[in-house]
């Protein structure tokens, strides 16, 4: 079946650099995102959920599209029609049906990448999943991860593109304009009825031939923003200097949670399902609340592990998503979680404090200007920078060592084969340096703490856990109880 794009869809547009900076860096290294939705299992056939999907599908253009690479990389990469696959529904069988047989797939699949030049998503199902957390004795779960490329998406828009998967009313939930579109370069008199391959190779040799002549002008322009980012740069000193603005993070030394500079060979996953109240206090907000728990976990497992941390940084994902803006529209905050602050609210209020400064920082206007060269940047010179940068090299000073990327997905009110979904988690993606990462997804009434681990850096990941899991009440407990006793009422 060939479903025509509609009014929203990416088809004939170039991916924006930042984009096709991660398509090309998917060929490095495993960077695609996996969102986790567990449901009810009612018992309908697989076939029928096959059908359902793939039905749900032709409302969402931008899930009717893949990277068509264009030649020598001359050009950036295209947005290309296509049409949904068998292949992109996958049912799994484990040895036994069961929450830590799940856990257990859950990390094999965490180690496979998509190759979005084929197809950029893919759905994976496990069927009558017992012991599900939340559910009720003799209840089974069905368990969907979504596994989608960074290309085409980053969290927030990933978990748009779910929400319109799984809604009971699907439709198109993300409009896209991309500053790179392309006009309408296929010649109208092509009939409709050739293979989508041919108009696509047609179009990518037809934006290449653009590019060409294009160049030198690129290049001006990248000296050009070049210039006005060493301007920018000069200027954020001088308003640092004077106190207008935070001053920039400052990194810290590596510790046993940045590894050694190889690529995890292995990959490990939990989940800790919570009530949104247990994170929600007065005063903070989740994110602060989880990343406060996630700081007193880590000191302690650093502490038992003769690696005691006089500082830890925590990389936090903030969005910066526009209208016209790329797919991946966020920045990397370089977050300090007070580790030798012994009192957990007081902890909470600094690190909430330095989350503040982060952001009030990274989305001064001079920022834009920094990065402005980057987006003008011919796309055989940022391919070149890609695929030769050294990922695989642990530096002397690192911005984070850990990740904590907190995204909320909306109400619990999604379903999949009429049964009704109970929470949603998110793995934030390993690399040579990034070694633990933490996903923080809220779906309703729930909160999901998710932990996706390298077991050659973490080999007990289920005592790390279990740290997360009572820090967070012990958090709870801090930030919600007097810091005294209340007096005794008058006699």
């Amino acid at each position: 079946m060939n479903h025509p794009p509609g009014p929203a869809s990416l088809a004939g547009t170039a991916l924006a650099p930042r984009d096709a900076t991660m398509y090309w860096l998917s060929a490095r290294t495993r960077n695609d995102l996996f969102l986790l939705y567990c449901f009810e299992d009612a018992g309908r056939p697989t076939a029928e959920l096959r059908a359902t999907l793939a039905d749900r599908v032709t409302h969402i253009p931008d899930l009717l599209v893949r990277v068509l690479d264009t030649p020598a990389n001359i050009a950036y990469p295209i947005w290309a029609d296509c049409e949904f696959t068998a292949e992109q529904f996958a049912e799994h069988e484990l040895p036994v049906a069961d929450w830590p047989h799940l856990t257990a797939a859950l990390g094999d699949l965490l180690a496979t990448g998509i190759d979005a030049a084929h197809r950029p998503w893919r759905l994976h199902i496990f069927r009558d999943i017992a012991d599900a957390p939340g559910f009720a004795r003799g209840r089974q779960a069905l368990v969907a991860v979504l596994q989608i490329s960074h290309a085409l998406a980053d969290g927030r828009r990933a978990a748009a593109l779910a929400r319109a998967l799984f809604a009971d009313s699907p439709g198109n939930p993300v409009v896209v304009e991309n500053s790179r579109s392309l006009p309408n370069l296929l010649d109208p008199a092509i009939p409709t009825g050739w293979l989508p391959a041919t108009r696509a190779v047609r179009t990518a040799w037809l934006h290449t031939a653009r590019a060409i002549p294009e160049f030198p002008i690129s290049m001006a322009r990248t000296i050009v923003r070049g210039f006005a980012a060493y301007r920018s740069e000069r200027r954020l000193a001088e308003l640092t200097a004077a106190g207008a603005i935070p001053p920039p993070p400052s990194p810290a030394s590596p510790n046993l949670l940045n590894g050694n500079g190889s690529a995890p060979k292995t990959h490990a996953a939990r989940m800790i399902v919570r009530p949104a109240a247990d994170l929600k206090v007065p005063g903070h907000t989740v994110t602060v609340v989880a990343a406060t728990a996630i700081s007193l976990a880590l000191q302690r497992y650093l502490a038992t592990h003769g690696d005691p941390a006089e500082t830890v940084l925590a990389q936090i994902p903030m969005s910066v998503a526009t209208d016209s803006g790329p797919h991946n529209s966020y920045r990397d905050l370089s977050v300090n979680l007070a580790v030798q602050e012994p009192n957990l609210a007081r902890r909470a209020t600094l690190i909430a404090a330095d989350l503040a400064a982060r952001r009030e920082r990274a989305l001064h206007p001079l920022q834009e200007s920094r990065s402005g060269a980057t987006e003008v940047l011919p796309a055989p010179i940022l391919h070149r920078d890609v695929s030769t940068y050294p990922i695989d090299v642990l530096p002397q000073q690192v911005s984070g060592h850990t990740v904590i990327s907190s995204v909320h997905r909306g109400p619990a009110d999604l379903t999949f084969g009429d049964g009704r979904v109970h929470f949603t988690a998110g793995f934030p993606g390993l690399g040579s340096v990034m070694h633990l990462t933490h996903g923080l997804n809220g779906l309703g009434d729930t909160v999901t703490l998710s932990i996706h681990a390298d077991p050659a850096v973490i080999p007990d990941l289920d005592d790390y856990a279990n740290l997360v899991n009572k820090a967070l009440t012990e958090v709870n407990s801090a930030l919600t109880e007097p810091p005294y006793p209340p007096p005794h009422p008058a006699e």
